[in-house]
This record gives C-alpha cells, sequence and structure tokens, in this order.
C-alpha cells in the first residue's frame, strides 16, 4: 500500500488536466514532441514449466473431474463480509461445491484408518497360520497360471506405482528449483520498480520541457507574422484583386498589339497596292506580246489553227483579281492607339501588384508592438510552469519510496535463505517419502527377479532353491513396508490434497480468468461502509469507480498509473496544465492587431483614363467587310503558274518551230511574274488577313470590355478599402487559432502521454503476477499438486500390490508341507494320524522331504 501511495504522490509532479477538455487540433502547423523516454522492463512476467508441464495439465483434468462446479463468488463474498451460514443454504452450497473433494478426502481417510486395521489383523492372521501364513501349498492344476498372472500384475503394478512416485520425485525437484530461482525472478522485479521509479521524474521533466518546442513554434510564427498573416490576407484579397490586375494587364498588351495590327494594316495596304498595279501592268505587257505571238502566219497552218485559239480564248484570264485601291485607311485610328501608348499602362498595373504584394510588410510593420506583447506573455508562461514545477516536493517523495524499496529488497534477501531452508526441509521430507515407496517397491522389484530367476519347476515346494525363497521373502517384505508406510503417504496426499486442489480452484483459475478480480470488486464486500474499496483508500472517495479488474488489466498493458488509478480525482493541479488562462491573454492580445490597407492603389485615375481612350480610339469604326472582301480573293483570277504550264503543254502540241519557242518562252515569263510579284503579294495579303482579323476581335464590344475592367478593377479597390477590416479580422482570428492550437497540441500529448507513458505501471502487474500466478501457482501449487497426484496413484496402487505380493510369495517361498499322493491313487492321503486335513507334519515323523509320487512331478 505504500508503494501505491508514493507512487500517487509522485504523480503530483506530472499533471492533473481532468479539467481541460480535449481541444481541437490546428489546422496547420503540426508539432512533433518526440518520445517520452521509457526503459524496457526485465521481467518477463510468465512461466513455462517445460516438459513437466503435461503433468501439470494432467492434474488440471483430474481436479476438474473431481470440482466441476464453477467458482462460487456468492459464497466467497458471503465469506468476505462475515455472513456465511444466516442463509439456511449456505452449508449445503459449499458442501456440494466441495463434494468432490470431500469424497475424495473421505476416501483417503478411510484409506488412512482401514489399512493400517487391516495390516494388523492381516499379521495377527498369519502369525495364526491364517491368511496364507501357513507354509503349506495346496496342489492346484493351475498353478503355473495363477503365478504367472500374479507376478505380471504385481509387475504392472509396481510400475504404474513407479511412475507415480518419478512424478512425485519431478515435482518435488521442480519446486525446489524454481523456489532457488525465484531469487533472480524477485530480484527483477525490484530492479524494474527501481527503473519505474527512477524514470518517472525524468519522464516528467520531458513533459515541461516539451514546453519550449511549443513556444518556440509559436514565436517563430509571430516573427514570421508577415508571410503568415499577410498572406492569409492576400490570399482573401487576391481572389478578387489578383483577376482585376490581370485583366488590366491583358488589355495593356492588347494596345501594344492593336498598334502593331494597325501598322501592319497600314503597312500591308501600301505594299498591296504598289504590287497589284505592277502586276497589273506586267499582265498587260505579257498579253499583248502573247497576242502578237499568236498572230503569226504559223498559226494559220492546220494544225495550229486550233492550239492558237484556244490560247488566244484564254488570254482574258491574265489579269489582277483583288484590287486594294480602294480600302479605307487606318491612320487615324494608329495615330490615336499611339496618343494612348504614350502612358505605360503596363507600368501603373505592375504597381498595383507592388502594392498588393507588399501586405505581409504593412502587416509586420503595423503588428510589431502586439507581438512583442506576445513573445512576453509566452515567456512567462514558460516561467510559471518551470518555477510551479520546482516547488513540488519530488525528490523527498523519491528519497521516502526508495527507502521503502530499500527496506523491501533488504528483507527479501534477508529472509529468503530462511525460506530455501525451510524449502530444503519440504524437499528432505518429500523425498524421504519418495524413498519409503522405492523402499517398497525395491524389495517388489528384487522379489520378482529373485522369484522368477530362483523358480524351479522340478523343484517341490519344501525343496525349491534359496533364490525363489528370498524373492519370495522380499515380496513379504514389500507386503509389509506397504501396511507400515502407507497410511502416512494416504495421510499426506489427503492434506496436500485437500488444501493443494482448494487453492488451485479458488485461487490460481479464478485469478486466471480474473474472477477473483471480480470477486474483490464487489460494492461494500472489504467494507461495509464504502462502495469501491480500492478507490476508498487510494483515492478516500469509494464512490469513484476504481476496480481491482480494470486497475490490473491496465497494468498489463502497461498504461500509466495516473490514468489507471484515475489520479485526477485526487490532485487537482490545473496550474501546471491549464493554459486557458494565457491563451485568453494571447488572443486578447491578437485581436487588437488592426492592419490598414488603405495605401494599396491597384489603379490610378490616370491608368482608367488610358483605358478609356483606348477604347474610343475609333478601331471598332474600321471597315473590316471591305478588307474581308478584298483579302478573301486571289491576287489573279487565274493561277499563273497553272496558266503557264497549260500554255508551254499546248505548244508541245504544235509544230516545232519558232511558234513554239516563243510561247514557251511567254510561259517561262508567266512563271517569273508569279514568283517574283504574286508570292510576296500573297505573304502582305496574309499579313494584312491576320492584322484585320486581330483588330476585328479586339474592338469587337471593346467598350464593354474596357468598362469591365475597370469595374473589376474598381470593386477590388473598394473591397480593399472598405472590407479590409473584416478580412484582417478573420483572418486574423484564423492566425490566433493557430498560435493556439500549438498549446492544444501540447496539452493534448501530455494528456496522452500521462495517460500511456508517463510511470507505465507493468511492474506493478508484474509484481502481482510474479507472487500470484509464478510462485504461488506454478512454483508452489503446481508441483505440490503433481506431488499429491503421484504420491496419491503410489497409495492407491499398493492395495493391488499387497495382494498380488501376498498371493505371489507362496510361490516362491520354501514351504514347510505339501500335499502328497500315493502312486494308485490320485487324491491325497487322508490319516488322521499323519496331521490335521490329511497333510504330513514333518516335524512328527523327523522327516525331511516327503515321499513324492509320480505326481509330483507336476510341480
Amino acid at each position: 500500500m505504500a508503494v501505491e501511495l508514493c507512487l500517487l504522490l509522485l504523480l503530483l509532479w506530472g499533471s492533473t488536466i481532468s479539467e481541460v477538455q480535449p481541444l481541437q487540433k490546428p489546422t496547420s502547423g503540426t508539432l512533433d514532441f518526440g518520445f517520452v523516454p521509457a526503459k524496457a522492463y526485465d521481467t518477463y512476467a510468465y512461466h513455462e514449466p517445460g516438459p513437466i508441464g503435461i503433468l501439470f495439465r494432467l492434474v488440471h483434468a483430474f481436479l476438474y473431474l473431481v470440482q466441476p462446479n464453477s467458482f462460487p463468488q456468492d459464497l466467497i463474498k458471503k465469506l468476505a463480509q462475515q455472513q456465511f451460514g444466516s442463509v439456511q443454504g449456505d452449508y449445503q452450497k459449499a458442501i456440494y461445491y466441495e463434494i468432490g473433494f470431500i469424497v475424495a478426502a473421505a476416501l483417503g481417510l478411510l484409506f488412512v484408518l482401514l489399512l493400517p486395521l487391516v495390516g494388523l489383523c492381516f499379521c495377527m492372521c498369519r502369525c495364526c497360520d491364517n491368511c496364507g501364513g501357513e507354509m503349506h501349498q495346496r496342489q492346484k492344476k493351475n498353478a503355473d497360471c495363477r503365478r504367472g498372472c500374479f507376478a505380471t500384475f504385481l509387475f504392472v503394478t509396481s510400475l504404474i506405482i513407479s511412475v507415480g512416485v518419478l512424478c512425485a520425485y519431478a515435482a518435488n525437484q521442480h519446486l525446489t528449483s524454481q523456489v532457488r530461482g525465484a531469487k533472480n525472478l524477485v530480484h527483477s522485479n525490484f530492479k524494474d520498480l527501481r527503473i519505474f521509479l527512477n524514470d518517472t521524474p525524468g519522464q516528467i521533466d520531458y513533459l515541461v520541457s516539451q514546453y519550449n518546442t511549443t513556444k518556440n513554434k509559436a514565436l517563430s510564427d509571430l516573427n514570421n507574422v508577415g508571410p503568415l498573416l499577410g498572406s492569409r490576407v492576400q490570399e482573401r484579397f487576391g481572389k478578387e484583386v489578383r483577376p482585376a490586375l490581370d485583366a488590366a494587364l491583358t488589355m495593356a498588351g492588347a494596345i501594344r498589339e492593336t498598334k502593331e495590327a494597325l501598322e501592319n494594316v497600314s503597312v500591308s495596304v501600301e505594299v498591296l497596292q504598289e504590287g497589284t498595279e505592277r502586276l497589273h501592268a506586267n499582265l498587260t505587257d505579257v498579253k499583248i506580246h502573247l497576242s502578237n505571238t499568236l498572230s503569226d502566219s504559223a498559226c494559220s497552218a492546220a494544225q495550229a489553227a486550233s492550239t492558237c485559239n484556244m490560247i488566244r480564248n484564254s488570254l482574258h484570264q491574265l489579269n489582277i483579281n483583288a484590287n486594294f485601291s480602294g480600302l479605307p485607311g487606318v491612320s487615324t485610328q494608329l495615330a490615336k492607339v499611339n496618343d494612348v501608348l504614350k502612358i505605360d499602362l503596363s507600368s501603373l498595373v505592375q504597381k498595383g501588384y507592388a502594392a498588393f504584394n507588399d501586405t505581409p510588410d504593412l502587416v509586420l510593420n503595423q503588428t510589431r508592438n502586439i507581438l512583442s506583447d506576445i513573445k512576453n506573455l509566452l515567456e512567462s508562461v514558460g516561467s510559471n510552469i518551470t518555477s510551479f514545477t520546482k516547488k513540488l516536493p519530488v525528490q523527498k517523495v523519491l528519497a521516502d519510496f526508495s527507502i521503502y524499496l530499500t527496506e523491501g529488497e533488504a528483507f527479501v534477501q534477508d529472509y529468503f535463505p530462511v525460506v530455501e531452508q525451510y524449502d530444503f526441509y519440504r524437499w528432505l521430507g518429500c523425498l524421504i517419502l519418495c524413498c519409503m515407496v522405492i523402499l517398497i517397491l525395491v524389495f517388489y522389484y528384487l522379489g520378482l527377479v529373485c522369484g522368477t530367476c530362483g523358480y524351479d519347476k522340478h523343484a517341490s515346494p519344501t525343496t525349491r532353491g534359496c533364490i525363489s525363497n528370498t524373492g519370495g521373502n522380499f515380496l513379504m517384505a514389500g507386503v509389509g513396508f506397504s501396511f507400515l508406510f502407507s497410511w502416512v503417504l494416504m495421510t499426506i496426499v489427503v492434506i496436500t490434497f485437500v488444501t493443494g486442489g482448494n487453492v488451485e480452484k479458488l485461487v490460481c483459475e479464478p485469478f486466471e480468468d480474473r474472477t477473483l478480480f471480480k470477486v474483490l470488486d464487489t460494492p461494500y464486500l472489504l467494507n461495509r461502509h464504502w462502495r469501491n474499496y480500492l478507490s476508498g483508500i487510494v483515492l478516500k472517495n469509494p464512490d469513484i469507480n476504481l476496480t481491482f479488474e480494470k486497475v490490473y488489466s491496465d497494468c498489463k498493458e502497461n498504461k500509466g498509473i495516473y490514468t489507471t488509478l484515475h489520479l485526477e480525482n485526487l490532485f487537482k493541479i490545473n496550474e501546471f496544465l491549464n493554459i486557458s488562462m494565457y491563451t485568453e491573454d494571447v488572443s486578447l492580445k491578437i485581436e487588437h492587431i488592426n492592419v490598414n490597407l488603405s495605401s494599396v492603389i491597384l489603379l490610378d485615375e490616370i491608368g482608367k483614363q488610358n483605358l478609356l481612350n483606348f477604347s474610343s480610339s475609333g478601331i471598332n469604326g474600321i471597315n473590316f467587310a471591305a478588307y474581308l472582301t478584298e483579302i478573301n480573293k486571289s491576287v489573279t483570277k487565274v493561277d499563273l503558274l497553272s496558266f503557264a504550264n497549260d500554255l508551254e503543254a499546248r505548244a508541245d502540241q504544235l509544230p516545232k518551230g519558232a511558234l513554239e519557242n516563243a510561247l514557251k518562252g511567254h510561259a517561262n515569263s508567266i512563271r517569273m511574274i508569279h514568283n517574283q510579284q504574286v508570292v510576296p503579294l500573297e505573304q502582305s495579303m496574309s499579313t494584312l488577313n491576320q492584322s484585320i482579323r486581330f483588330l476585328q476581335r479586339t474592338s469587337s464590344e471593346l467598350t464593354i470590355k474596357v468598362k469591365n475592367v475597370i469595374s473589376a478593377v474598381d470593386a477590388a479597390q473598394l473591397l480593399i478599402n472598405n472590407d479590409a477590416s473584416v478580412v484582417i479580422i478573420q483572418e486574423t482570428k484564423k492566425y490566433m487559432d493557430m498560435i493556439i492550437g500549438y498549446f492544444e497540441q501540447y496539452v493534448e500529448w501530455v494528456m496522452e502521454s500521462i495517460a500511456m507513458d508517463v510511470a507505465a505501471c507493468k511492474p506493478i502487474a508484474n509484481v502481482i503476477d510474479t507472487a500470484v500466478d509464478i510462485f504461488l501457482c506454478s512454483y508452489v501449487i503446481d508441483s505440490v499438486n503433481t506431488f499429491w497426484f503421484g504420491l496419491g496413484g503410489c497409495s492407491v496402487f499398493l492395495i493391488p500390490a499387497i495382494i498380488c505380493a501376498v498371493k505371489l510369495s507362496k510361490y516362491y517361498r520354501r514351504m514347510d508341507t505339501e500335499d502328497v499322493y500315493d502312486e494308485v491313487e490320485t487324491i491325497p492321503m487322508k490319516n488322521m494320524e499323519n496331521g490335521n486335513n490329511g497333510y504330513h507334519k514333518e516335524h512328527l515323523y523327523g522327516i525331511r522331504n516327503p515321499v513324492m509320487t509320480s505326481s509330483v512331478e507336476q510341480w
């Protein structure tokens, strides 16, 4: 009890945080507090009996047959409450539960009482030449069979007795060896208790030291308030600000691209106009030259007329198709766009980005004083926790408990030799009992060996040899010692059977299935005024639900003793970990954070006016249809390359000569015109097409687009100007929750560590297991039960051994007289003068051996 109370006092340095409600973990910044330092315990509270375990299980099965009834909880409770016998049926229930032990013990006592009496009567009877005491053996036809059967039965019985005495001897040796080895087990338990004692302060120091981890993380976040809180504010506003600024920046890019497109249109139109004029003149010259060539007399020939006519009819295709001379110019729009670009809108937007990105610095600059106060507050919390722990009388408690532990260990060391000495006496006594049985077995085995080896079937009962006669004497000696020792053996068996069997059924088995704890946890059992005895002793409050079973189970699982014993009901030291008062102060100071973002200007009025000027630049007034109409046309009415190829093919149809060569020359000229003039014009038309279509897309609802961009920027600016305080308060609350969340994590971690890791009470469960399950049940009771089981078997089988030995000795011992048959008759001679019942008396006639007839050869 002193140990438990000292452990309870030790946990004063831990914490009582039962009043601190479980707090929600922060959404970010999970802390790593590491593992509470703990050493491994040496004691392995489990015993493996080895090969002798088979005997233990056999004895358990036998005890179940003797006592199959369940644990009598009601009777034990009444007995503990001194109410046993108050109800008439209690004794009947007790007798019913113990009926197996009672019957077995009664049989054993009957054995103890009757066997010495039977032995005395047997001895007296043999002294009167009865009960086999007469040294005369009757002649029987089945004598050999009877002798063999008796010898076999005696040998088998002796083997069974040998097995029993070996079991008893093994149990005796096992108990002695385990008692001698128990010293190391006890030392291991004391060592674990010292580890339990010495490690607990270090574990608690570790819990206290981890406050620095919490504090350092909080200080780190406070030092980074700009990136943390400022980034949160930025993220909230960024959902509106960034799209608005991105749209403005996109519009600035559109202005530059519009200027480039207008310039491309202006240049392309000029190039196309000049190029189409030159192309038209060149194509006209080609047509004139072709017409002149086709006017040659060679075309009048019959073979060339049709070909020349076909060429002449296709000359009208050599002409331009697109006419760019009538397209309107874009110089006015280009001039206005150039005016708009005199103001760098991109630079203005970038200033807005920069102002918005400076939010973390604004937050940091405007919260320096408040953060300094919060840091000082956190430092004071750590100082308070450290100073509070120094006030606890931990060292005195540890010193007192160390004294109790040292005294207990010294007591065990002093008295353990006494235990070993008494165990030696017990071992010697049990060995003597085994030697009694062994002595009887020696006589039986010697009798069987001598009788069997010295027996001569041709010798008459009166002429048997010395060895055979010695064997019969050994058997009778074994019978005598059986009568002398059997009642002593059975007395020991009855006493150990009743004691060991009941301890096994009433202590060991209910301890193993924890039924015993349920009985101990019965309300008002050990103290009629206390509902829960353990809580009354430990916590001074019997109404708290603290049970032996729960304490034992928690300690078996190596949980912390603080949780196991519900110490929160005994020690209220919220000052150690109840940091709610400090978190409230932190919360109040953080709530005073007020960040002003009025200096953030996303886009000034010059930038907005610049956007409006761009929307009124007139690009939406360009006649895109006229441009697209001409652009969609081809440069010439016919593909000049195809026309040239076709012309050359027709020239090949003409007779060889000047006309053919002239036409091929004109085809090459047309190809040259295409390569040198048509291809560049097509490239210019492609450029014009891209620029016109870009301008058309840009001009589409340009005014609305500009207004939308300005509206988005104004809305984001309005949000910053008007809703900044609300957003900052919200994000500051989240920031505050994150900071406070570190302390909540610390509290939760301490709670879990105290519940599972600090002062893990596995050694206490090991002490209980060592005392009850291992030492009492496994070492002592199992060995004692196996001892009486083996010795009891020997005692029981001594009875058939006595009967067989007495019967068998008649066939081995030398007889004084024997049955005699004459040569004519096969019936024994009946002469009353020669002896009673027709037997000869050798001492009356002075002869040693009677005259044997031929029938005597049967012997």
